[in-house]
């Protein structure tokens, strides 16, 4: 029978190191410590990564910008250069403006004075016309008198139209007597023509177209075709044109 074991006493029990302990600690402190380094530099490379792409970003952004700048400057630069141009054109256009309006009222003055002179004609021969009407009431020579000498003779030289005199005559018409200041028939390259006259102080283009009208109502009582003449002081261009296109004769008294 073998022997039994003696009991060991406590005080030579195995005791835990307490240094390797703490160096078992130390350890697991440094790789917790090693890995929140590793995550730590993760972030950081994170980190890193994502300035550079802000960085990137920006910069394209700035690029971008500076782009857009220039091009509006240079619009703005375009935009001067049409803003000089059109008020050049429109200094140019304000000036041709005061030119115009110069012309303008030079032109309105030398029609002023033209009115005036007009005006001093007609006053002149209105004046001329009265005393001739007082010359006539003196002496028992009036205008008609003065044309049925005088128209005669122009009408042979100028419009080549044969009358050996001319009257007063007094003719129908719808009811109501007319009278004629010039009337007598004569001849036109061998053909008979009835003059049928009037004398006025003053002849205008509605005189003439007048006198055509009332020659054509008193076709059918003349003899021959009809020509109007007007006789007169002072005959307007106006008169000259509308006898000119209706077929009338117009004679001034001074030629």
């Amino acid at each position: 029978m073998m022997p039994m074991p003696k009991p060991t006493p406590a005080s030579r029990r195995p005791r835990v190191d307490p240094v390797r302990q703490a160096l078992e600690r130390l350890a697991d402190a440094q790789l917790e410590t090693q890995a929140e380094l590793r995550t730590l530099s993760e972030a950081q490379r994170r980190t890193e990564e994502r300035r550079s792409e802000f960085i990137r970003r920006t910069d394209e952004r700035f690029g971008r910008l500076e782009s857009a700048v220039e091009r509006l400057a240079e619009a703005q630069r375009r935009t001067e250069e049409r803003v000089e141009r059109l008020e050049a054109a429109v200094e140019r256009l304000a000036e041709a403006q005061r030119r115009t309006e110069e012309r303008v009222e030079r032109l309105e003055a030398a029609v002023e004075r033209l009115a005036e002179a007009q005006r001093r004609t007609e006053q002149a021969v209105a004046r001329l016309a009265q005393q001739v009407g007082r010359l006539g009431e003196t002496i028992g020579f009036t205008l008609e008198d003065l044309a049925r000498d005088l128209t005669p003779d122009r009408l042979a030289r100028r419009y080549g139209i044969q009358v050996d005199a001319l009257d007063r005559a007094f003719f129908q018409l719808d009811g109501e007597e007319v009278e004629i200041d010039l009337y007598g028939i004569g001849r036109r390259n061998g053909q008979p023509v009835a003059i049928v006259g009037e004398a006025k102080s003053r002849i205008y283009d509605r005189d003439v177209e007048a006198l055509v009208g009332r020659a054509q109502q008193l076709g059918p009582q003349l003899s021959a075709a009809p020509v109007p003449v007007l006789f007169g002081f002072v005959v307007h261009p106006s008169a000259r044109e509308a006898a000119g296109r209706l077929g009338a004769i117009v004679i001034a008294s001074g030629g």
